[in-house]
């Protein structure tokens, strides 16, 4: 049985059902985004930067989870939300969230699973 992954949003918070594989690859995702962020973040001014990919995670288990963030669109790390989906048959939650929020949600996640 898996553990429930509590998000902290914004205004709230959601928690639920998320397997540790599934929070190792979300790690993944969310640590790839944070480099891309810092590429551009990082550029010297008049430099123009290769555009990054934008983060896709989508994970089906009990809920769907979906996050994305388009990383060329924000300024640093610290500034950048993502759009968060979590969904099964009976409710539907779309919202954004902080990045570094939600990586250190995980994180701690990680840590006590």
């Amino acid at each position: 049985m898996s553990s429930p992954l509590k998000l902290n949003l914004i205004e709230g918070s959601i928690a639920f059902s998320f397997s540790p594989e599934a929070g190792r690859e979300l790690q993944a995702a969310i640590a790839a985004l944070i480099n891309s962020l810092k590429l551009t973040a990082n550029k010297s001014p008049g430099t123009k930067v290769t555009p990054q990919p934008s983060m896709e995670y989508r994970h089906t288990g009990e809920v769907f989870v979906e996050m994305f963030c388009n990383p060329n669109i924000w300024p640093t790390p610290f500034a950048a939300k993502v759009l968060l989906t979590v969904r099964d048959d009976r409710i539907r939650l779309t919202t954004e969230a902080e990045l570094t929020r939600i990586a250190d949600d995980v994180s701690q996640y990680l840590e006590q699973s």
